[in-house]
């Protein structure tokens, strides 16, 4: 069924996310036209929604978006939606999924097994060809590699993948039509896939950025810092992952980052080839059976085919 213009204006509101959309679906019985229609007051009613979130429902131009849907399908872009059965299963599980996601390429069908690389844009050249290690080792056991299309190690992690005739995976900070950074979009037309939680020609913006990690942890069994400073974004992933329930691994480094994670309780490991062999004994399917996460898809009372 197609994704009706209204909802994706309502999923491209910023701070409004699945939680909130769900509270809008329940209180106005899931008609998207009723929660359009509806003045500010009703909307401030609808909890967690409050004056600013109202303000912004008001102001959607539905008409706008379906020009956009339109172009933005004509350039390769497919929007999945957490009802979907695309939708992957592990980002699901965590407290926060985008209710709308944009994809420039095509997802691999089965994204359980998949390890995100993450670290430094500028690392040491051995940090370097370690991540293009692993993510080649992984990614010829049968793993997805994971990763932010970042310069540096997230590029290595992607290359590994490509050069073993592999799937990766590259979650972005910006719209999967305004590619960031310039000097990867090479890189980026070799991908499997692009996936992004924003507009698909927005420009990329420090929150969005650092809102990415939880995608990219979100979607992986396993989370690698290879290499990272103390206050490097990988980190942020590495934060998540714990959030997430996923397990983090480092490399033995004088790195900050990766000292201040062991000290935090990564599992460290000498080399490529101990974290490789420690990886690839993970089960994704003990995430997905993990009682103590709470799927926001949980069944209620009505139909929510969205969401």
């Amino acid at each position: 069924m197609p994704i009706p213009p209204a909802w994706v204006a309502l999923c491209l509101i910023e701070h409004l996310g699945a939680k909130k959309l769900r509270a809008l679906w329940t209180h106005f019985n899931g008609d998207l036209d009723a929660i359009l229609r509806a003045d500010e007051r009703a909307l401030d009613r609808v909890p967690g929604i409050g004056v600013k979130l109202a303000a912004a429902i008001k102001r959607v131009d539905v008409d706008g978006v379906a020009a956009s849907m339109t172009r933005w399908e004509q350039a390769g872009v497919k929007l999945i939606t957490l009802g979907d059965l695309a939708y992957p299963p592990l980002l699901k599980r965590i407290p926060d999924p985008p209710p709308l996601m944009f994809v420039r390429g095509d997802l691999p069908v089965t994204m359980l097994r998949c390890a995100a690389i993450v670290g430094t844009r500028t690392p040491t050249p051995d940090a370097l060809l370690t991540a293009k290690r692993i993510g080649y080792e992984l990614a010829k056991r049968g793993w997805i590699i994971v990763s932010g299309l970042a310069l540096g190690i997230d590029t290595g992690g992607h290359m590994g993948a490509l050069a073993a005739n592999a799937p990766t995976v590259a979650v972005l900070g910006c719209g999967v039509l305004n590619l960031y950074p310039p000097e990867n979009r090479p890189l980026a037309e070799s991908v499997t896939a692009l996936i992004s939680e924003v507009h698909p020609e927005a420009h990329p913006t420090p929150p969005a950025l650092v809102a990415r990690n939880r995608l990219i942890s979100g979607l992986s069994t396993a989370v690698i810092v290879v290499q990272t400073q103390h206050d490097g974004g990988a980190m942020h992933a590495a934060r998540r992952a714990v959030e997430q329930g996923r397990r983090v691994f480092t490399l033995a480094s004088d790195a900050s980052g990766n000292q201040a994670l062991a000290e935090q309780g990564a599992t460290v490991l000498p080399d490529a080839d101990a974290l490789v062999e420690a990886v690839s004994v993970l089960d994704a399917n003990a995430v997905l059976q993990d009682t103590t996460i709470t799927p926001l898809d949980k069944p209620i009372t009505i139909q929510l085919p969205l969401i």
